[in-house]
């Protein structure tokens, strides 16, 4: 090997090694505050930031958007808004809510953000949400449709006025809630899905009462492991082990059990298969 070459290699390596020490130190010493109260660095900012861009718009590329000028579907993105984002994002001439004024890092103001972000990409963030953000993954709450909707209605926002805002929510509480109310296109379920059920584990926060193995979560549990589940007689000790008894506890625990701690987190029916069908993967060897 040419010295140069050498040389090179014991730099980056070095390099390498310092970087990895270092991180070490702040990591383990507890320097870096993880107090809300601070915000980011301006250097974590926009590592943060320019990570966020890149990797929306690596998984958007190739996103089509529907129409989104129809009156209807802005009318109905409004409503979903109203009732899901207002409460972080705020509107004009409303504030967001006293929880949302103290996240770390702050709620983005979605006036600003329909400039920068393409429609594609606003329905990719609400859809997945954004990690260490605070913003939640919207498709196990709304449709692909719903979200479509809400991405109208953001694209419109930047022309309301506060009086605008205030008049379509007084109009829009005036509406009765049926048959008004847009219909929910049926949905066509199907078998259940080991790494879609391993997601939604995360997303309804079973992980965060249960231990599941390959599943990260946090260290401390008021749950059962869930380990070697499909393997057990019965489910939570009072069901048989059959794949239908476990979508009914999964849907519905406080129907099978009313002294469960387990709350119904209304799961629905092709999530519920989802997550079965990870729970059956889990055995003891």
């Amino acid at each position: 090997m040419k010295p140069w070459k050498r040389i090179v290699i014991i730099t980056l390596a070095g390099s390498a090694a310092i970087a990895t020490i270092s991180g070490a130190i702040v990591v383990y010493s507890g320097i870096y505050d993880v107090s809300a109260t601070r915000q980011h660095t301006a250097a974590v900012y926009h590592l943060l930031e320019t990570s966020l861009r890149r990797s929306v718009e690596m998984r958007t590329s190739d996103t089509p958007a529907p129409a989104l000028d129809d009156a209807d579907r802005i009318h109905r993105g409004f409503a979903l808004f109203r009732a899901n984002c207002v409460q972080c994002h705020g509107a004009p001439g409303i504030a967001p809510k006293p929880f949302a004024l103290g996240l770390t890092p702050a709620p983005a103001s979605l006036l600003d953000s329909v400039k920068v972000w393409s429609a594609a990409e606003i329905h990719w963030i609400i859809k997945y949400g954004i990690k260490m953000s605070g913003m939640p993954a919207w498709k196990y709450r709304l449709t692909d449709e719903e979200i479509w909707d809400v991405v109208a209605f953001m694209k419109v926002l930047p022309a309301f006025s506060p009086a605008d805002y205030r008049r379509w929510a007084v109009r829009q509480a005036r509406q009765p809630a049926s048959p008004t109310a847009p219909i929910r296109p049926h949905q066509v379920v199907r078998a259940g899905d080991i790494k879609a059920g391993k997601q939604a584990l995360q997303q309804y926060l079973c992980i965060t009462c249960h231990v599941i193995p390959d599943v990260v979560g946090a260290d401390h549990h008021v749950g059962p492991s869930l380990a070697g589940i499909a393997n057990r007689k019965y489910i939570a000790g009072v069901l048989p082990n059959t794949p239908a008894n476990m979508l009914r506890w999964i849907r519905d625990p406080t129907e099978v059990d009313p002294l469960t701690a387990m709350p119904d987190l209304d799961v629905s029916d092709q999530d519920a298969r989802d997550i079965a069908a990870f729970l059956y993967t889990l055995r003891d060897d």
